[in-house]
């Protein structure tokens, strides 16, 4: 190692390469002292202790000549422990570089990770003097050039975009087409098998699950239990090291690349609301040791306390500029070094928070709009959070799009037979204008969602009526009290066809409703082919056959009957543009020829009164979009919704044209079927019809 560090460079943070040494910086604005610990290729002995020599602008900076890539390090943090002054400074404690690209090894739970002695009457306010250095991953220097002039990025427009949620083990670890090397890891993602698949059912961007590297939580370890979505985060710019089958990080650079060459985007779900360090009472691993009232949103007039707008211990400071450097320091590494085309914000309304509560003028919203490389995204938001004020489901800048919660809810509302749903549905079938139609946004700001990662899959939402978490050890008391769900006739599988046969219509429905409907569409992965979680509507901590995929379910005729649903309606997606209208509709008469771009209709035939939207009986629905062709006729196509248990003939207003009935989701086998004015809809039955052939002016 060099008997000498050299100043180096404020600028860029992190661990940087140059070809013949290392530059190290990292923010802290109330460090007195911090010093750089070089470690061995096993991460286990320092082997040297540098003091960073210089500190400009609040970034400390040192410069090692005549070392690369490999290198292990970590920090030390001399200062104040005051933590009724918000400080916390432990050099006792060996701290991950916040932008560290790389780690080894993983955090052994120990109380020495602690900056305060765990058991001490004094509580936090004591002091820990034990060594965490054994106890933590390491920092490691990367080279990470990539050649990606080859790469060739879809650019899919938002009105043609279909997200498909996905976790990146949980994918393939069942998927036997993959080699079993590659299964449950990044590899596996790009396999030809998954791209296939995906592109079979339509699928344009594959939004997955965080893969930031995140911590194995100590309470679930001691419960045989894992942490399994990823919602904890320890490193902001490193590859989660369990989804590598190889020892390079290229591997996941290429699965982006052979998605792109598929013309399929990669969407990453990110979590800078709050970092693994928990409360006040956490461990210091990184943020909280290198400045804890810098990183960290703390009480006023009590600083001691961390504020917790997120459910989870502590909360990022997005109203520090370093912080938010931090941030889109990170989205622009993944964006550029990884070829990622969008991120996904957890809990997204954290980083619009000021001190006086949500802002959409929030100073992160505004740096991440008008970036050169960020801007050009595709940005998804969860609107909402636990802290106050905490559901702000429409008030996101433009730019955005957001989770619609309320999509989800009318739809399963509507399908499972509620009452005085039909004006509701009508509002979110038409890309829910009445939240997003503002500052000329559009109507994919809506991202519509029949189920997500969090809470039960499409096929539990018809198969069972209670959660079932037991498997997560929290006494069943975890997870969504309220899922609007319906289990047709028994609680999970049954052998009763009756029973199954509603369970399939009614799936095979909720898909018609959610590719037919303004708005970017989201699938689950699995919901293709009716995966089920067994009940469990929370199982962040099921890293087991429960949340993988099973793929030989997806080979049986029922799955492989769903999978070929889902396919054909997303081929009607792309093939009718009403179905993906890139604006808003108001029923206006662009189309000509007496007839407007969106008009709503009863099982009659007839427009709905005030009296009939509001009749809480009123269970069926008709949503006719209408376009102008290029040859100067109108095509059009109806949506035709019975969420009644009996069958209703349909009667079809004029113009009396020639019709087609494209899909039926009581007749999955049933092809393309001419009709005349009028057809039956069978129970909790979903239907798209269309004109033939263009009307003639």
């Amino acid at each position: 190692m060099p008997d000498q560090i050299l100043p180096g460079s404020a600028y860029p943070l992190g661990a940087t390469f140059d070809g013949e040494g290392v530059n190290f910086a990292v923010f802290s604005a109330n460090a007195d002292r911090i010093e750089l610990c070089i470690f061995d290729p096993q991460g286990k002995r320092e082997l040297r202790r540098y003091s960073l020599p210089e500190c400009t602008d609040e970034v400390w900076h040192g410069y090692l000549p005549d070392v690369g890539p490999g290198l292990l390090y970590g920090y030390r943090a001399h200062g104040r422990y005051e933590p009724e002054a918000g400080h916390r400074f432990n050099p006792n404690k060996l701290l991950l570089d916040p932008y560290a690209r790389k780690l080894h090894g993983e955090i052994k739970w120990t109380d020495a990770l602690h900056g305060y002695q765990i058991r001490s009457k004094k509580e936090d306010l004591s002091f820990d003097k034990r060594d965490s250095a054994a106890a933590m991953p390491k920092a490691v220097v990367v080279d990470d050039h990539f050649d990606w002039s080859r790469d060739v990025k879809p650019n899919t427009p938002w009105s043609e975009t279909v997200i498909y949620e996905a976790h990146v083990k949980g994918l393939t670890k069942l998927m036997e087409l993959v080699p079993p090397r590659e299964r449950g890891t990044y590899a596996g993602l790009g396999h030809p098998a998954v791209i296939k698949h995906l592109k079979r059912i339509g699928v344009t961007a594959i939004e997955l699950l965080p893969i930031h590297s995140f911590t194995q939580d100590r309470f679930l370890q001691e419960k045989g239990l894992r942490n399994y979505w990823g919602y904890n985060t320890l490193g902001f710019f490193a590859p989660e090291q369990a989804y590598f089958a190889t020892d390079t990080q290229d591997e996941l650079r290429r699965a982006v690349y052979k998605l792109h060459k598929a013309g399929i985007e990669v969407i990453l779900d990110v979590v800078y609301n709050h970092t693994c360090e928990g409360s006040e009472k956490g461990p210091t691993l990184s943020w909280r040791g290198l400045d804890n009232a810098s990183y960290y949103r703390l009480v006023q007039d009590q600083p001691r306390y961390t504020i917790n707008d997120t459910g989870t211990g502590n909360t990022l400071n997005l109203s520090k500029a370093r912080v938010i450097q931090m941030v889109t320091d990170s989205l622009r590494y993944w964006a550029t070094s990884f070829g990622v085309d969008g991120f996904r914000f957890d809990l997204g309304l954290t980083l619009g928070r000021e001190a006086t509560g949500f802002d959409p003028g929030a100073a992160f919203f505004d740096v991440l709009r008008q970036d050169p490389v960020l801007g050009r995204l595709k940005l998804l938001t969860e609107p909402w959070d636990v802290g106050p004020g905490g559901y702000q489901l429409g008030n996101f800048p433009p730019g955005f799009s957001e989770w619609n919660d309320k999509y989800r809810d009318t739809v399963r509302k509507f399908w499972r037979g509620d009452p005085g749903q039909r004006g509701e549905l009508a509002a979110r079938l038409s890309g829910s204008g009445d939240l997003f139609d503002r500052r000329a946004r559009r109507p994919w700001a809506s991202l519509n969602m029949l189920a997500a990662h969090d809470g039960y899959t499409l096929a539990d939402t018809v198969m069972y009526e209670q959660r079932h978490n037991e498997a997560n050890k929290e006494d069943n008391r975890d997870g969504h009290s309220e899922n609007y769900s319906r289990n047709w006739g028994a609680e999970g599988p049954t052998d009763d066809e009756g029973i199954k046969a509603a369970r399939g219509r009614v799936m095979r429905s909720m898909m018609t409703t959610l590719l037919a409907s303004l708005g970017t569409p989201m699938i689950v992965a699995g919901d293709e082919f009716g995966r089920t979680q067994q009940g469990n509507n929370n199982a962040y901590c099921q890293d087991n056959e429960i949340s993988w995929l099973d793929w030989k379910a997806a080979a049986s005729e029922e799955g492989e009957e769903m999978i070929a649903f889902t396919a054909r309606l997303a081929e009607l997606r792309r093939r009718y543009p009403v179905l993906r209208a890139p604006s808003f509709l108001y029923g206006d008469d662009a189309p000509g020829h007496g007839i407007n771009d969106i008009e709503w209709w009863d099982e009659r035939g007839e427009q709905l009164s005030p009296e009939d939207w509001d009749n809480p009986e009123g269970r069926a629905l008709m949503m006719r979009r209408a376009a102008a062709t290029e040859d100067g006729g109108v095509e059009a196509v109806s949506l035709l919704l019975n969420a009644s248990p009996d069958p209703i003939a349909f009667t079809l207003p004029a113009p009396h044209a020639a019709r087609v009935v494209l899909i039926d989701s009581a007749k999955p086998e049933q092809g393309e079927v001419e009709i005349d004015d009028s057809y039956e809809v069978g129970p909790q039955s979903a239907v798209l019809i269309t004109w033939r052939d263009t009307v003639e002016a």
